[in-house]
């Protein structure tokens, strides 16, 4: 791939990436507007519970980190040991939230509740879906430098793929802080 293939392909990852800034941004704004809209019915502080929060973030930035060093990696082995770690992670990540989520329902606090747990699940929901996505982008990688070993090619892709697993740590952190901390605390 000649430099102007390659720096069209990262422009279009940037692309994306503030696509999905825009998206988050509404999907928080939507959340901001909507998390006092309980219709006196339980509101965040009775329903999220931050006793596996913190475990569930150190996972993701784990496997932030895990991945950051996997890109500079020449082995196709450690690539691949990297691939699986962050993959296993962000299994463990998803786990996670379907706990949350099954137990919300259980509890008769499914996102037709509220206003408020309406806006949870969605916002919640498309950063999972987002991990989701990195996860079977981790499996085609794996295959890739399975099949192939590393190339230059690979190595701009796996780039690529830490720099969106980067992104959505950053979106966790602000669901983190303005989704559970402000609504268990507020």
């Amino acid at each position: 791939m000649s430099t102007h293939q390659h720096n069209h392909s990262l422009f279009g990852l940037w692309l994306y990436i503030l696509s999905d800034c825009v998206l988050f941004a509404g999907l928080f704004a939507t959340f901001a507007v909507l998390r006092g809209q309980t219709f006196g019915n339980l509101s965040g502080s009775d329903l999220l519970h931050l006793s596996t929060l913190l475990v569930q973030t150190l996972v993701l930035l784990t496997s932030s980190m895990i991945i950051g060093l996997t890109t500079q990696a020449k082995s196709r082995g450690v690539i691949l040991f990297g691939l699986a770690a962050t993959f296993i992670l962000g299994l463990v990540f998803i786990g996670f939230e379907i706990q949350e989520f099954a137990g919300l329902v259980a509890a008769g606090a499914g996102p037709g509740h509220s206003a408020f747990l309406s806006s949870f699940f969605v916002l919640v929901g498309t950063h999972g879906l987002h991990v989701a996505v990195g996860m079977l982008w981790m499996l085609i990688l794996g295959v890739q430098v399975w099949l192939h070993g590393t190339t230059h090619a690979f190595s701009r892709r796996l780039t690529m793929l830490a720099l969106f697993w980067h992104f959505l740590d950053i979106v966790w952190i602000a669901i983190f802080s303005i989704v559970y901390l402000l609504s268990t605390t507020l």
